[in-house]
């Protein structure tokens, strides 16, 4: 992020420029006006100007305000011996001459970028300027004509003059330093918002782009868990089916409706995904459809040990504990995390494999297990996959803070266990 040593208000544009050319036209007008009437009311007697030193004066004074923003510093120092030619050639004007030294000031302090060399310069003027005033001070005491007498007031005259003339300068001066130094600080408060903002609108795509990569995520992980376990359910009946159509019709009949149920069931699922995500692009306002659990639950996990016994898989559904509410995302997280292990079961552990599935619940959480004895057939396991299935379950179980194990049993067979907080 920008900061205020590394960012510079210069070069300004022609809009810019073209103000502060306005801006020197109006002076220099005024400054024609008002030394006009200064001159008509006598200001100086007959110690004043000549008409073409006070015209050359109204320019020199005027002048550099229209490139005060161009070099300002440069501008500041001509703008204070312009203005201090105007008094020493007796120029018949007092009053908007102090307009263009309090701008041209304030513009250094407003508009530069190295700092030091702002307050450099202004001390400079500032300190001249002062110096100027003290010797006039000096030799006014030196002509006392010059100041009125004392009549033995509580301030003699001359020091009354002199403090007056001081705090003038010092209140003239200060508010042109003071103002010049706050312009500065909000300048650079503005640019440091809109670097913010634009950081921000930059997050702000990012995340979008994490968002839809998540939301890719979550359908490829909602697509494998009803596909993978369907699929792979009915390609284990279809099988069972084809064997035993000859010798058990009847067999047979139950294997191709389990197929027939898989089937409908992973339609309605897929049926149910593609809703939620219309719905959501219908919504935009509704963030939380994204994240809306799925209506599986703690409750369908039976289900899947039903199916797994169907599919010739001996398998024990064990539930420990008092079964009691869990929050839906915990409970759809136990049921996903359950079916993509039984899915596992039937494609990898062999055709007669026996399984265990166990619900605990235990005191803050709810724990899923499921097993296998790895031993269908005698047949080596088989470990061919993607490995998407791990992934997304380790996925699932970290976004509601639980943990999982997954891994090869010392005896033989394969481990799932995973405990979800509920609390």
């Amino acid at each position: 992020m920008g900061t205020a040593t590394e960012w510079t208000r210069l070069p300004v544009g022609r809009r810019e420029l073209r103000q502060d050319a306005v801006l020197a036209l109006v002076l220099g007008a005024g400054l024609a006006i008002t030394t006009t009437l200064y001159t008509a009311a006598g200001t100086y007697g007959d110690d004043q100007a000549a008409w073409w030193v006070s015209a050359l004066m109204i320019v020199a004074n005027a002048a550099p305000i229209a490139f005060r923003r161009r070099w300002p510093m440069s501008m500041a120092v001509v703008s204070a011996l312009a203005f201090a030619a105007l008094q020493l050639l007796h120029v018949p004007e007092v009053f908007l001459v102090n307009f263009t030294l309090f701008i041209a000031l304030y513009t250094v302090g407003a508009w530069c970028s190295d700092r030091v060399r702002a307050e450099a310069v202004r001390w400079v003027v500032i300190g001249g300027m002062f110096a100027w005033l003290f010797i006039g001070i000096a030799f006014g005491w030196a002509v006392p004509n010059a100041l009125p007498n004392d009549d033995g007031g509580l301030i003699p005259p001359y020091i009354a003059f002199s403090l007056l003339n001081i705090l003038i300068n010092v209140i003239y001066f200060g508010a042109a330093w003071y103002a010049g130094n706050r312009a500065w600080a909000s300048a650079v408060a503005k640019h440091e918002l809109d670097v913010r903002t634009a950081e921000l609108a930059a997050e702000r795509e990012r995340s979008a782009a994490q968002a839809v990569t998540l939301e890719r995520v979550r359908i490829a992980r909602e697509l494998h868990d009803v596909v993978a376990h369907h699929v792979s359910l009915m390609g284990v009946q279809a099988g069972a089916a084809r064997r035993v159509i000859d010798r058990d019709p009847a067999q047979a009949t139950a294997s191709l409706g389990v197929v027939e149920e898989s089937a409908r069931t992973a339609v309605e699922e897929l049926r149910r995904m593609l809703g939620t995500l219309r719905s959501h692009e219908d919504d935009p306002a509704g963030d939380d459809l994204r994240d809306a659990p799925s209506t599986e639950g703690l409750g369908r996990i039976g289900e899947l040990a039903d199916a797994s016994r169907t599919a010739g898989h001996p398998t024990e559904y064990v539930v420990v504990g008092d079964p009691r509410e869990v929050p839906p995302t915990v409970s759809a997280v136990a049921y996903r995390i359950a079916q993509e292990a039984v899915t596992n079961v039937l494609k990898h552990a062999g055709p007669t494999a026996r399984a265990d599935v166990r619900v605990r619940y235990l005191a803050d959480c709810v724990e899923v297990e499921v097993t296998d004895d790895g031993h269908g057939d005698r047949a080596p396991r088989n470990t061919a996959g993607s490995g998407l299935g791990h992934v997304g379950m380790r996925e699932r179980v970290a976004a509601v803070g639980g943990r999982i194990e997954i891994g090869p049993r010392a005896r033989g067979g394969y481990l799932v266990r995973a405990w979800l907080p509920t609390t």
